[in-house]
Order: C-alpha cells, then structure tokens, then sequence
C-alpha cells in the first residue's frame, strides 16, 4: 500500500513539475498575433479562392497587417470588405471596379474530330493527342473544370460550353485559373459588349472549324466610333476603356461573336441570326463584286 502511495506521490510531483514546464514555456514562446488579424480576416468572403494572390483569407489579411498587400485585392470581397478592412487599418478606402468572368467561346456547331471516351475533365483531354475532342484548339471543351473551381456557383455548362451568371460572379478568376486553354479572362461589370472567341487561327481555318470563330474581316474595327476594337492578329478584341457599349460593332459582325450580354438566345434563334447575316454578308460581296465590274465596263467603254 505504500508504495502505491508512494508512486502517485512522484506521478503528482511530476505533473505538477512539467505542467509549471509547459506553462512558463507558453509564455516565453507564445506567438503574438495582431488584434486586427480576426476582424479582417472575418471582413473577406472566406472563399479561400486565390484571386488575392495568396493561400487563402487568413494569409492575405496577415499580408495586409505585414504591409506586403494592399488594401482592395479581393475581388469576390469587393467595395464592402475594403472599406471594412480600411477602417480596421485606419487608412482611406479605394473604390474598387468590378469586374466579372468572361468565357471568350460560344461553341454553337462547332466541329468534332470524333467520340471521345477519355477522362471527361479539360485539362486531361488537353492532354491527349490532338488536344481534345473539338477540331478548334481555342475552344471551350465543356468539361467542367472551370465550374468545380467556382465557389459561387457562377459557372455552368450550357449546350457544351461553360457559360457565366455576371449576377453571381465575384470576380475572383478562380475558373480562369482552372482553364487550360486561358479561355476566360476578367472584364468590367459595367461594360455590356464582348467577344465570344479567343481563336487566333487563320479566317479560312477559324472558319471551317467553327461557326462563331472570329475570321478578321475588320467591320467591328471600321464600325466603332470611339476606336475601342481593334484587330489583334486574326482576333477582334474590345479596349473596355474606350468602349462606351453602343452595340455598333455588334450589328456588323458576320459571324455573331461579338454580343451584348443579355443576348441569351437559343441555338435555334442563333443559327437563324447567323444565317441572316451571312446572307446579308454574301448580298454585299455581290453587290461589291457587281460595282467593281460595273467601273472596270465604264473604265473600257471611256477607252474605246
């Protein structure tokens, strides 16, 4: 009996030693955190997307206290979260612009080289031989990535191409990060006009593989008024800080890429505009031809 008296008297005595230990050590290595960390942190959406530039809330409001990251990165955060974060660090709030996810594809008849019975997920069908299923190698491949990466559900599939809800986008690019073909970029919210292609290819290749692809025929260019749509190589692309969404270069456009955002028509209205406008494009092209041929007879006749 006693020397199990014994033996909880040393475990009692050696308890008590080691809890001092652990709690003289709590103190002498304890990490100081910042009072502002917690507010701040819990003034970001919580996400965690990445469209900061960082890890996720906690670290780029750790950035902001650090002074290595400005006030006004989170985008899914927007005006609200800065101007919160920006009373907690006593500094002037910045507006921020919104911008929103644009996927540069539509996708309607686009051409298929074949089935495809491989992993249905972008970046691997990216990856096999002939980079993917659809002969246009800029186009959306309608697997999915991009909508498994949003944490807003502000992406979906429609008709085999991701497609964005602007109402519920926040901005933060965590899809374009997920796109392996570089698909979708950011632009302005307030902006209504855009381009439904990210093709690069010649007209005459742009135009075989797909009925939307851009073929470079330079009548938005012509058109736009205030110069906010240029040719940059064989793609048309809007300057946002020029363009004033008149919906000109719109009107002119053969193929029907460039669009305004409410347009949502079907693929039936779609095709029914598409094939109003290349008859329209051919009357031209007639026309002109006719014209040409009309000068060159007076030019003749002038001669004789």
């Amino acid at each position: 009996m006693t020397t199990i008296l014994y033996a909880l008297l040393v475990l009692g005595v050696m308890g008590a030693v080691f809890g001092l230990i652990l709690a003289v050590a709590s103190r002498v290595f304890a990490v100081k955190t910042d009072d502002r960390l917690e507010p701040i942190t819990q003034a970001l959406p919580g996400a965690n997307c990445g469209g900061c530039g960082y890890t996720g809330c906690a670290a780029y409001a750790q950035a902001i206290i650090d002074g290595k990251a400005e006030i006004g990165l989170c985008a899914a955060g927007g005006n609200e979260s800065a101007r919160i974060i920006a009373d907690i660090m006593g500094v002037e709030s910045k507006e921020m612009e919104r911008v929103v996810a644009l996927v540069r594809c539509r996708g309607y008849d686009r051409q298929f080289k074949g089935p495809y019975e491989g992993l249905h997920d972008c970046v691997a069908a990216s990856k096999v031989a002939g980079r993917g299923p659809i002969s246009c190698k800029f186009g959306c491949l309608g697997f999915g990535n991009c909508v498994k990466a949003c944490k807003f559900g502000a992406i979906d599939i429609e008709d085999g191409v991701a497609f964005v809800d602007r109402d519920k986008c926040r901005g933060c690019m965590a899809c374009a990060a997920a796109c392996p073909r570089g698909l979708i970029v950011p632009v302005p919210y307030k902006n209504e006009m855009y381009v439904s292609c990210a093709s690069i290819a010649s007209p005459k290749i742009s135009a075989k593989v797909c009925l939307n692809g851009c073929i470079a025929c330079r009548k938005c260019e012509k058109i736009c008024p205030v110069g906010a749509i240029h040719m940059e190589g064989n793609l048309a692309v809007i300057d946002y800080s020029k363009c004033q969404s008149c919906g000109l270069c719109a009107t002119v456009c053969p193929r029907h890429i460039i669009r305004d955002v409410l347009d949502h028509e079907t693929v039936e209205q779609f095709k029914k505009k598409l094939a109003r406008a290349t008859e329209l494009h051919k009357r031209e092209l007639a026309m002109a031809k006719a014209a040409e041929a009309e000068k060159k007879a007076a030019e003749e006749a002038a001669k004789q």
